[in-house]
């Protein structure tokens, strides 16, 4: 407990760099951190958490000037990486943040460094303009990717790593998916002009806001008018395109976003597969908010014996299990949680899938293999080693789609059974 008020932003200093401290030590935003925050004060340390993890390579570059000797105390290094990113981002608030930032040190470790929080954070306003430059000169540092990401990166996209490596330092984009089947995209538009919220059309039925904003400020989200989902996401429905009543898997499903684009376009057969029965239920809310039915089964799509009933499918989905590496800006601990060995453990588990649902699949059927990675032994490699072992499949289309301003990044993968 703290004895901080919930909405001081000594008090989002101190939850954010508990969370932080919990990321660096090995555990993912996605084991539900920020729930733990009391709701009110959540959208800020949400805000802290994102930022000060994006910046993370920025701020331990400051810190290894400004630090004599490392510090006894993860916690407080975490609150001073957090307050480095409040102060870079707020510098109007520069000793509001100074003051905030002591007073959640009074909570961490005892209080046994307010001094060294204080003394740190004015020094490096005094020196900020200086290490600014010595950071921007220093191109590993700059980057705020891991080395051997960075070396990945720059292997696979001489010519485009940068611009992929600005794009994973960046706040991600808003895109959002009409609901067709409950009303048009032009008077959707309609309705976010008449909230005062811009947004142009992008794909067969997607809008990019020129800013984000709170769910709960799009209007008819509760009633199923449309869903938040990146453009690029938005790609797997039209490029699979069954035909309507096809029997269709959705083998990877959860959170749904994809399974439900499916069923807006046309009326289908499918069946959508998750591990945890906890994602399932969250498939099965998003498709009962927005008007829609599927058959939800938790179960390991690698194991076909245990889920399938022997009937073959028209069209198979397979986005799965990856680095993330094409959307880490939206998961910004992944740059630190990932190892460069986690590249071959998930190249081996998608192997394992697609070629476990190859054997579901109908002749003359559809398999879209998705990733949300740039790396290419999870992405063209796969397919092609794939190929290889697989003489009836035929590549109808692939595409690696790199992250931009207005998308994450995806790789994409049409494959056909020959008969």
């Amino acid at each position: 407990m703290s004895s901080l008020p919930l909405n001081s932003l000594a008090y989002a200093l101190l939850q954010a760099s508990r969370i932080d401290t919990a990321v660096l030590g090995g555990q993912s935003l996605a084991d539900g951190l920020l729930s733990r925050v009391e709701p009110e004060a959540r959208p800020a340390v949400q805000d802290l958490v994102y930022g000060s993890l994006r910046a993370y390579g920025r701020g331990d570059f400051f810190l290894s000037k400004l630090l004599q000797k490392p510090l006894a105390s993860d916690e407080v290094r975490a609150l001073l990486l957090v307050a480095l990113y409040r102060l870079e981002t707020r510098p109007d608030a520069a000793h509001t943040v100074v003051d905030q930032a002591v007073s959640a040190a009074a909570e961490v470790a005892g209080g046994n460094f307010k001094a060294l929080v204080n003394g740190v954070l004015r020094n490096f306003l005094r020196q900020q303009a200086a290490l600014t430059a010595e950071f921007a000169a220093d191109p590993v540092a700059s980057a705020m990717h891991p080395d051997w990401w960075l070396a990945q990166l720059q292997a696979a996209f001489p010519q485009d790593w940068p611009a992929i490596v600005a794009a994973g330092n960046s706040p991600p984009p808003m895109g959002l998916r009409v609901n067709t089947r409950r009303i048009s995209r032009d008077d959707y538009i309609m309705k976010l002009a008449a909230e005062g919220i811009p947004a142009k059309p992008v794909g067969e039925c997607g809008l990019a806001l020129d800013k984000p904003v709170p769910v709960d400020a799009l209007p008819g989200f509760a009633d199923g008018l449309v869903s938040v989902q990146d453009p690029g996401a938005q790609m797997a429905a039209t490029l699979l395109d069954p035909a309507p009543g096809s029997r269709v898997l959705d083998a990877c499903a959860a959170p749904g976003g994809k399974t439900a684009h499916l069923l807006e376009r046309c009326d289908l057969d499918l069946l959508a597969l998750d591990l945890k029965p906890a994602r399932c239920r969250r498939i099965a809310d998003g498709l009962a908010r927005l008007g829609l039915k599927a058959s939800i089964e938790a179960a390991d799509c690698v194991k076909p014996t245990s889920w399938w009933d022997g009937r073959p499918f028209d069209a198979v989905l397979a986005d799965v299990p990856c680095t993330a590496s094409g959307v880490v800006r939206r998961n910004p601990d992944a740059k630190w949680l990932r190892r460069e060995a986690d590249i071959a453990s998930f190249a081996a588990a998608q192997a394992r899938i697609v070629d476990a649902l190859w054997q579901v699949l109908r002749p003359g059927g559809k398999l879209l293999y998705v990733t949300c990675s740039v790396f290419p032994a999870e992405n063209g490699e796969q397919m092609t080693r794939f190929l290889a072992r697989q003489p009836q499949a035929y590549r109808c289309h692939e595409e690696q789609l790199l992250p931009t301003a207005e998308h994450d990044g995806f790789f994409y993968c049409l494959l056909e059974k020959r008969a």
